[in-house]
């Protein structure tokens, strides 16, 4: 069975890249690009650029608000990571009252129009406290409603090899009236993967002339803050001189100029950029560029990102780690091709 998938809010390709790349010991068994759809302009070109050079038609460039899926092909599966900004612990939190808080209604629109087989929708861990925890419990209950069995779970992608601390909810459904039931796959097989960021980064080495990976610029008064910092530490836990502390009342985000440990994960690699939330090396004085970036979201170097520097860090950001998704897709391949696989319970109850 080749499952034909849609994608909405398809950011960069990270899902779509572990769709079409997951591979099962039954090879009648595979996922392949039907359509996908973004509102961002070099978002969209990158999807091209990457998951369907061949058919660069099949991208749709619209706002979800406006856009008319009577246009679209048939499909046998869903994937919507639809905009966490209004759920993350990072943002003000707004939940459904957010502009982007509504938005996975047009997966449920997707889902009762096309009536795919199975689903994946993937949001930040904030969700479940969103409006507290109604949101969560709202989403949920359309999702079931429009006619599917659900697997909401918690997934600590640095238990499952990636190399960055990234919580993300991620709710597998299957159509009520097929006989499959999907486990969520056991991180225990890649717990003796070296997943630290040294080795994300540096092995094998970024060649020279990688794609994405132009040097980024610090101000002297930065690279002198920075030496001062460890790996580990942020601007609030170093030892600074009185001239390089931050003045922040108020709120203290940890990410603020916090130096990686090279022994340990990333921490979440996320969109912005501004005011010290950049990722910062753990040797050098400077910012991660986006081609370290990407690899610590497991995107092949070969993989290109189009639009300026910025564009590309926000890109980045919002993907799903290729290999974290690949491995979520593949344990759906085996649950509808019926091969034994190691699982764990949901850590989610709905």
């Amino acid at each position: 069975m080749q499952y034909r998938l849609g994608e909405l809010f398809c950011g960069p390709g990270g899902i779509a890249w572990g769709a079409t790349n997951a591979d099962i010991n039954n090879p009648d068994y595979s996922i392949i690009h039907q359509w996908a759809n973004d509102y961002d302009a070099n978002t969209c070109e990158t999807y091209r650029h990457n998951i369907c050079p061949n058919a660069p038609q099949t991208v749709y460039h619209e706002d979800i608000r406006k856009f008319d899926m009577n246009k679209l092909a048939p499909i046998d599966a869903l994937a919507f990571g639809f905009p966490c900004n209004d759920y993350s612990v990072v943002g003000e939190q707004k939940g459904m009252d957010g502009v982007y808080g509504p938005l996975y209604s047009y997966g449920v629109k997707a889902l009762k129009k096309f009536k795919p087989m199975w689903f994946l929708a993937e949001n930040v861990g904030g969700l479940r406290n969103a409006n507290e925890g109604k949101a969560f419990t709202k989403i949920l209950a359309e999702l079931r409603g429009a006619g599917y069995t659900l697997t909401p779970h918690l997934y600590k992608f640095e238990e499952y090899g990636i190399p960055q601390a990234r919580h993300r909810i991620i709710i597998v459904g299957i159509r009520n009236d097929i006989p499959v039931t999907y486990h969520v796959p056991s991180p225990a097989p890649y717990a003796n993967i070296d997943n630290t960021c040294r080795t994300a980064i540096e092995i094998p080495p970024i060649p020279a002339n990688a794609f994405n990976n132009e040097p980024t610029k610090q101000s002297d008064q930065v690279v002198e803050r920075l030496r001062h910092i460890l790996p580990g530490q942020n601007a609030f836990t170093a030892d600074l001189p009185d001239e390089l502390k931050l003045n922040i009342k108020g709120a203290r985000i940890s990410q603020i100029y916090k130096r990686l440990d090279p022994t340990k994960p990333s921490y979440t690699v996320t969109g912005s950029g501004g005011g010290g939330t950049h990722i910062y090396h753990w040797d050098e004085p400077r910012a991660l560029t986006n081609r370290e970036r990407a690899r610590l979201q497991t995107f092949p170097d070969s993989y290109e990102f189009i639009g300026n520097k910025e564009s590309v860090r926000k890109q980045i950001g919002m993907a799903v780690p290729c290999r974290g998704a690949k491995i979520i897709f593949e344990a759906i391949l085996n649950s509808f091709a019926g091969v034994e696989y190691e699982y764990v319970e949901p850590n989610i109850n709905e």
